[in-house]
């Protein structure tokens, strides 16, 4: 509301309640309107004067200090000096809206506090687990007299895959790092990806065999599903997908690999028929380190960093990823990339690996 308005009306009540104070023991209609005018004009001016000096000012004042805070003074020079004409209402709303905002952002704080305090905790039990089985293994050949070089050599190889395992995490945690912080860039490419997939099987085929799966591709290798993306990044992305599906897998069973034409993407689906994940845990699968079952985890090894590192590639991509999952079913993860488009006569490059 307008300082006038504001004031007018406080000014118009106290003239009509003279003026009606005036009616009721003189019954004079000359001495009410006097009194009107005079208790009017008195009133408007007493309360302008009080209400300029006293209040509004001030509120003027938390409202340009409110407005050019979040506004902030760059943007604020570039704009100009700002006068409400309704400080009040504004003051009312600015206030408001700084305080969800604050909520916000309290919120999201104590979500990355929280966030924080698990991921050193996970980092630093991911880290002493190999390293107090180095110390054991070393320490145990250290204190053999009996100078068993079979066992000296069983042991060595048993750090040794614990030195690896830590190699492993510190690269994923310097490459996850480097994701976010876009050191990494995309290299765009246009290339087939039933290439990709048919050269991906042809990498994990021997540890499809290990853990007794069956690779499957629902599509024609030779079907045209052109797209547009970082070929060594969306390698990656089928990689780790797949080798996650060989460790929750089920012996004997298969892992198959689809794709759908959208309107301008192509949907990757990578789906085993292994035991499944509880709804509860499916929000939570991407984030760095998390684990359903940690015992099983650390005997199917890797990092925990895997489903984590996908994520921000496909992310990086501008793309999305999804994952859908029944328990005693399987598993589905899929993940959307740019489609290129051809013209029906366009002939497709032949791409060399």
């Amino acid at each position: 509301m307008k300082l006038s308005v504001l004031v007018f009306i406080n000014a118009l009540a106290v003239a009509l309640a003279l003026s009606g104070v005036n009616f009721y023991f003189q019954h004079k209609w000359y001495d009410v309107t006097i009194t009107f005018v005079v208790g009017f004009i008195t009133s408007y001016i007493v309360f302008y004067y009080l209400i300029e000096k006293y209040l509004y000012s001030k509120i003027k004042l938390i409202y340009k200090l409110i407005h050019n805070l979040k506004l902030g003074r760059d943007l604020r020079d570039a704009l100009g000096e700002s006068t409400s004409v309704d400080p009040i209402g504004d003051v009312e709303k600015e206030v408001k809206d700084w305080a969800r905002e604050k909520k916000v952002e309290i919120e999201e704080l104590r979500r990355q506090e929280k966030f924080r305090k698990e991921f050193l905790s996970n980092i630093s039990h991911e880290f002493k687990t190999p390293l107090f089985a180095i110390q054991g293994y070393i320490e145990a050949i250290l204190d053999d007299e009996a100078d068993d070089k079979d066992m000296t050599l069983q042991f060595l190889k048993k750090a040794q895959r614990n030195v690896d395992r830590l190699s492993y995490l510190i690269n994923d945690l310097n490459e996850i790092s480097k994701l976010e912080t876009g050191e990494i860039p995309i290299n765009y490419t246009k290339f087939r990806i039933n290439d990709l997939i048919k050269e991906v099987f042809e990498q994990l085929e021997l540890r499809a065999k290990q853990h007794q799966i069956k690779l499957i591709f629902k599509q024609k290798y030779d079907e045209a599903f052109l797209v547009r993306a970082d070929r060594d990044k969306v390698c990656q992305v089928l990689i780790n997908l797949i080798d996650n599906s060989f460790k929750y897998g089920k012996h004997g069973g298969s892992t198959s690999v689809s794709l759908f034409e959208l309107h301008d993407q192509i949907l990757v689906e990578v789906t085993d028929d292994g035991a499944g994940i509880s709804e509860k845990y499916l929000s939570r699968l991407f984030e760095r380190f998390f684990r359903i079952d940690s015992s099983r985890s650390r005997e199917v090894g890797g990092s925990g960093l895997g489903l984590a590192i996908v994520k921000h590639i496909i992310e990086a991509h501008q793309q999305t990823i999804n994952v859908r999952s029944t328990e005693g079913v399987g598993s589905t993860f899929g993940f959307t990339l740019q489609k290129v488009k051809q013209l029906p006569f366009q002939m497709l490059p032949v791409l060399k690996s």
